[in-house]
């Protein structure tokens, strides 16, 4: 497969990451678990991805590989979710697949996989023969459903996650369809649980013994990541409030229920821009701020309760100022008044923002053909260890000889892994 990966060499001059030192093997596609670890490279982990080879008409790799927007056959997604990872190839059917596996395990820290639940007990790959080889193991099992459970052979991707899990039902218009954003939110809430999973793991890991180191360790176990759990714990308030009278909270459009003002406005040229009023000393400022000192002074709007009783009357005010002024003007009329407002972005307008552009979250970066491409930076930012992109991702097995040396391989046995088929 053509690759449009970039040279899986380090860049000069890059920090080590706060991870650095950290061992995380990876036997997952697509989204969830490759974003996790992609979180953990990021920072400075040494994350050895496994795939499978390429065989007859199968091209094998992971999926992702092929998602989207391609470029010289290649997702120019790939660039950034497999950035920093170190990748080969193994048939996991195969026994000496199966070994390479046991191999990495024994000397990770951390193994992440998203494959549906039992499919690694059948390749001989379970808990129990990872743990075995390495009892201070942190195992990360992303899940659509958990390992548990009557729905824990089924299938679950983001979306399923996203509708099971209650973000659907609260996003849209009252009158019309649930709707869905134009991303894999679920996968990635999931992946940001899974990274969280595996740093806790690792904290009560190393507080009962460190890393495993032939014949003493801390103790591992299993982090287990279910989608629809992961976007259910995002949910707020609307299990109490259901709990405790029955409330089931609905959609609202582009309103937040319960806090006045919060919306989005249309302006004179028919732009968006969001508009935060919902603080008690903010309201007041942006109601001077549009000429509604009266409001601004009315008793009965001075908390959010009294507002919530008049969000119609305060969003029409808002409105018709709003639809006077172009959505710059009102942006920068807001920010003199302290008020939180930003116009509706679209990538383009993040990339041309000065606030990302300062914060230095654009990186400019070269395909391996010398294709200009931009990644997003990682974050958060650290003040001594910040992370960093030493590679993009890079091309199916482009680390075999690499990876499999380390385990003690020689170049023949390498070779004779490839002739058979195992990498």
């Amino acid at each position: 497969m053509a690759d449009a990966a970039a040279s899986a060499q380090p860049a000069a001059g890059t920090s080590p990451g706060p991870l650095a030192g950290l061992r995380v093997v990876e036997l997952g596609s697509l989204i969830a678990g490759p974003f996790a670890t992609r979180l953990m490279a990021e920072f400075g982990a040494d994350v050895v991805k496994i795939e499978s080879p390429a065989q007859g008409d199968d091209l094998g790799g992971d999926q992702l590989r092929t998602w989207r927007k391609l470029h010289a056959g290649t997702s120019l997604w790939w660039a950034a979710q497999a950035r920093n990872k170190r990748c080969i190839t193994a048939n996991l059917k195969h026994p000496q697949g199966r070994d390479i596996v046991l191999r990495l395990a024994a000397q990770a820290d951390v193994l992440v996989e998203n494959l549906r639940p039992g499919a690694l007990e059948r390749l001989g790959l379970g808990w129990d023969e990872l743990s075995a080889v390495n009892p201070s193991l942190v195992m990360v099992r992303i899940s659509g459903f958990g390992q548990t459970g009557p729905m824990r052979q089924q299938p679950g991707f983001g979306a399923i996650a996203e509708a099971m899990g209650g973000m659907r039902y609260l996003i849209g218009d009252p009158d019309r369809p649930p709707m869905r954003a134009n991303l894999s939110l679920g996968d990635s809430i999931a992946a940001l649980h899974a990274t969280m999973g595996a740093l806790m793991a690792l904290r009560h890991r190393d507080a009962t013994g460190g890393r495993w180191n032939g014949s003493t360790g801390g103790a591992g176990q299993v982090v287990d990541v279910a989608l629809t759990e992961s976007v259910f714990n995002l949910l707020e308030s609307t299990l109490m409030e259901y709990s405790a009278d029955g409330t089931v909270r609905e959609r609202t459009g582009t309103s937040i229920p319960g806090i006045t003002p919060s919306n989005v406005y249309r302006s004179q040229g028919g732009e968006w821009v969001q508009i935060s009023g919902n603080g008690d000393a903010i309201f007041k400022r942006l109601m001077r701020a549009i000429g509604r000192v009266d409001m601004a002074e009315d008793a009965g709007l001075a908390s959010n309760q009294g507002r919530m009783q008049r969000v119609g009357e305060i969003d029409a005010a808002i409105q018709t100022w709003a639809g006077q002024h172009a959505a710059e003007a009102i942006v920068q009329t807001m920010r003199a008044a302290e008020v939180p407002a930003s116009r509706i972005y679209s990538i383009k307008d993040i990339v041309q923002d000065p606030q990302f552009q300062a914060r230095g979250m654009i990186e400019h970066h070269h395909l391996a053909d010398g294709t200009p491409i931009d990644l997003p930076a990682p974050a958060p930012r650290f003040s001594l260890t910040p992370g960093a992109t030493r590679w993009l991702g890079p091309a199916l097995g482009a680390h075999n000889d690499g990876v499999l040396h380390e385990l003690g391989l020689t170049a023949a046995e390498i070779a004779a892994l490839r002739d058979q088929g195992v990498i």
